[in-house]
């Protein structure tokens, strides 16, 4: 008898399981949690080799601006002082003579590598300037530098002890180290008092005057590390932006000295 023909149907095969899915359960969370850490791990150091190579730390959401500035006239760089930029008074602290007819306010992040590079501007201008030029640093601690405002405080309260910016100069120097013990040991290395010193770094006395100075800076237009002003006698303003090498500050300087 004849059978009726037919065409065979292949039978359907499994897919081969991914390197993961052979794995227990707990393995395979643990490999797919350290895949995601290398990934973020890599996006952190594409932002910040951005950062490096912008020549300072910016806020979230801004962008650092390290452009050179070339000072011919005057007249064509030197706005109207803005509004936003609070006055020198009696709780900021001064290199130099503080009746200097230029300032140099310099807001900056004792955490950020760009305001390390930028910060012995100040001594080599006052020290090539003398009763010329006057500079003020104010706080501006960035939220990703969580020793920032802390080293903020603490220079402060070294402050209180004629120690201002011999502490911020030591901080700068030595930035890996940074946190409660390093600071207690520069005060100790500084012969401050260190009861008053301590209860000054505990109580975190400064914290409200280091984010009004850094409110202060973002209203004037401060959007990242170092951010600074040339002011001339005269009230006009020049930002600096970012890491400028001394001898584009000085140029801006003697512009404004005329």
């Amino acid at each position: 008898m004849d059978m009726p023909s037919y065409t065979p149907h292949p039978v359907p095969t499994k897919p081969k399981p991914s390197f993961l899915e052979t794995m227990p359960p707990k393995t395979a969370f643990i490999g797919g949690f350290i895949a995601a850490i290398l990934v973020l791990g890599t996006i952190g150091f594409i932002i910040l080799g951005s950062c490096l190579l912008k020549g300072g730390c910016a806020l979230p959401g801004q962008a650092a601006d390290n452009n050179p500035i070339v000072v011919n006239d005057p007249a064509d760089t030197v706005d109207t002082q803005p509004a936003g930029i609070p006055i020198v008074t009696e709780d900021d602290y001064i290199l130099g003579d503080p009746n200097a007819p230029i300032t140099v306010i310099e807001y900056s992040d004792i955490e950020c590598p760009f305001c390390e590079r930028f910060h012995p501007n100040a001594q080599q201008t006052v020290n090539e300037y003398p009763g010329q030029v006057r500079w003020v640093f104010r706080h501006f601690p960035l939220s990703f530098h969580p020793q920032a405002e802390p080293a903020a405080n603490a220079a402060e309260c070294a402050g209180e002890q004629g120690k201002f910016y011999e502490f911020i100069s030591i901080m700068f120097g030595d930035q890996e180290s940074l946190g409660m013990d390093f600071f207690k040991q520069t005060a100790t290395k500084l012969g401050l008092k260190m009861t008053q010193f301590n209860d000054c770094l505990e109580s975190e006395k400064y914290i409200a005057k280091i984010r009004t100075q850094a409110q202060g800076g973002a209203a004037a237009g401060v959007e990242g590390t170092p951010g600074s002003f040339v002011i001339g006698a005269d009230g006009g303003a020049v930002p600096i932006r970012g890491a400028l090498p001394y001898e584009s500050v000085k140029q801006i300087i003697d512009s404004l000295l005329g």
